[in-house]
């Protein structure tokens, strides 16, 4: 990959990074190029797969879901992980799920509108799922969250 980028593109990611809305030609200003050349090079990041689009982030909270929780999953039966997997996607709470090393098989995100939803959720829709044995862990707050640093040195 890092052949395929140069300090452009690293720039361009940065700047992208910090405000994904940020307009073509703004940048392309602040970059000394040509809208045209920065609507070149975000076409060539999405092409290599190092930029996966954008997104709208609404505020669970906002909407009404004010509980954020995290549950481990113990897996019953591996052989049923695609089936589960496609059980979960069903379930609009869970927001993420990700195969895990450690002391679970699998963690998901999920937002509910509060306990006794989050409770609601677990025993309705997540349990019948066929899994093993599940540990919930609640957060309070989501104290920061961010991308990944962009650096100069990930060229070769």
């Amino acid at each position: 990959m890092s052949q395929q980028i140069d300090s452009l593109d690293i720039k361009l990611l940065q700047l992208l990074s910090g405000n994904a809305r940020k307009p073509y030609l703004e940048i392309a200003r602040e970059t000394g190029v040509s809208g045209a050349a920065i609507h070149q090079r975000m076409s060539k990041l999405q092409a290599l797969g190092i930029v996966k689009g954008s997104e709208t982030i609404v505020d669970p909270a906002a909407v009404g879901y004010t509980t954020c929780a995290y549950l481990g999953i113990l897996f019953k039966d591996i052989e049923q992980l695609d089936k589960l997997v496609e059980g979960l996607l069903n379930v609009p709470e869970v927001v993420e799920c990700h195969l895990t090393t450690g002391h679970y098989d699998m963690i998901i995100k999920l937002y509910a509108k509060n306990n006794e939803h989050l409770l609601s959720v677990i025993r309705e829709k997540i349990h019948p799922l066929n899994i093993g044995r599940s540990e919930t862990i609640i957060s309070f707050k989501e104290v920061f969250k961010r991308q990944l640093p962009i650096k100069e040195e990930i060229i070769g």
